[in-house]
């Protein structure tokens, strides 16, 4: 690890059963001439602990930052996509950034766009939703080309790491995050003699853009999921989704691939 990369900012839920493992961590830390700042924009590393949702919600929290390295440590023993170390870990973790035993993986995020007013990142996924009893009709374009008329409870626009989360579930594919690409699937679409959808998950180029027009029909009012939250957005009438410029940096151990990860979890 570089002088240049010293200074390190833990984000964490307060809980008092992490608090001993912390302070243990911070001394640790300081043992080994690393700064513990208070404020993320001081940070040239970021360190969530808690997980997937934690990590999730550091690079939300600390605005997608592009001049500084994300680091995930698991605080439970269980597995973690986003998450190369453990807590209980924690000398191998010192030891391996001291070595150069690690490697800057960069993941894709994606833009949205609403109603081409407000834009907000993503590193899973994005999700437009129905609020109500009823199907969401939304008209899907691909670069301006009219793709589909979806009907159905919604849609999920997924980055390859966010492949394997809410998309999974729903039998979406899981997708190498060395793909510039981002994945649609559908929430339970209908598809009939009347109504008709693609009916499965596809892949668009990062070179794409995609559009999605709510009709307003009484169900304008969807919910918009952003990673791990949800907005709350009146009279949504257009969603559009590409891939960012922005890609997270992240450190990873050189002998634990996604791929190592991706059979651990699931396999």
């Amino acid at each position: 690890m570089t002088d240049q990369r010293r200074n390190l900012y833990f984000y964490y839920h307060q809980k008092t059963e992490l608090q001993d493992k912390l302070e243990a961590l911070f001394q640790l830390a300081r043992d080994n001439d690393f700064q513990i700042v208070e404020n993320s924009k001081d940070a040239n590393i970021v360190i969530a602990v808690g997980g997937d949702g934690a990590f999730l919600q550091a690079v939300r929290k600390t605005g997608f930052r592009q001049d500084c390295l994300y680091v995930g440590i698991r605080s439970e023993n269980e597995a973690g996509l986003y998450c190369d170390f453990n807590i209980d870990d924690h000398d191998e973790m010192i030891e391996a950034m001291k070595n150069a035993e690690v490697e800057v993986r960069r993941f894709p995020v994606i833009d949205t766009t609403i109603n081409d007013e407000s834009t907000f990142s993503c590193l899973n996924e994005c999700s437009v939703r129905s609020t109500l009893i009823k199907s969401i009709v939304i008209d899907v374009y691909i670069d301006d080309l009219h793709f589909e008329t979806f009907r159905g409870d919604g849609l999920i626009i997924a980055t390859p790491t966010g492949s394997t989360a809410y998309n999974k579930s729903i039998n979406g594919a899981v997708v190498d995050p060395k793909l510039p690409c981002f994945q649609i699937s559908e929430l339970a679409s209908l598809n009939n003699n009347r109504y008709r959808t693609l009916g499965s998950s596809f892949i668009l180029s990062g070179e794409r853009t995609l559009n999605l027009k709510v009709r307003q029909d009484g169900n304008d009012y969807p919910i918009i999921g952003m990673d791990n939250e949800a907005f709350s957005i009146r009279n949504i009438h257009d969603v559009t989704v590409n891939l960012s410029e922005k890609v997270i940096k992240t450190v990873k151990l050189k002998n634990n691939t996604y791929w190592d990860r991706v059979k651990r979890t699931f396999l």
